[in-house]
């Protein structure tokens, strides 16, 4: 797609697109609908929502940082993190030799909305109706 930044890995005249820039407020295609069962899928598993908490706690690691946190060896890693951006949940950015890991929360909120919201604002208007008998 055509929506293109400067990111701050890239030099003065490099352009990234916009899905790799480090802040990954991604807006990827905008045509592009969520995978709720890739999104699904990818938060079933332990390790993988156990990656996302440790890129919410210091976005932008690499692979190396993340393996030295983590019982696992690096191709499991490697793996886990595939899903995770097949899921859209993280992006990467390469700087140099090293590929750098960020978390997209757009995902996750989408599936909050969807998914979430629609059950707590029920549950809250059904509260306020049985106070507003009392």
């Amino acid at each position: 797609m055509g929506v293109y930044c400067v990111s701050s890995f890239a030099g003065a005249d490099d352009r990234l697109p916009l899905n790799m820039q480090q802040n990954t407020c991604i807006l990827d295609l905008v045509t592009e609908m969520p995978n709720d069962d890739a999104v699904f899928k990818a938060l079933g598993d332990r390790s993988r929502r156990t990656l996302l908490d440790l890129l919410h706690e210091e976005n932008g690691q690499t692979l190396g940082q993340l393996c030295a946190r983590l019982d696992m060896t690096r191709q499991s890693v490697t793996q886990h993190l595939g899903l995770l951006e097949d899921a859209n949940l993280i992006s990467t950015v390469r700087r140099g030799r090293e590929k750098l890991h960020f978390i997209n929360p757009v995902p996750l909120h989408e599936i909050y909305t969807r998914w979430v919201r629609k059950f707590e604002t029920e549950r809250l208007d059904a509260s306020r109706d049985l106070r507003s008998w009392s």
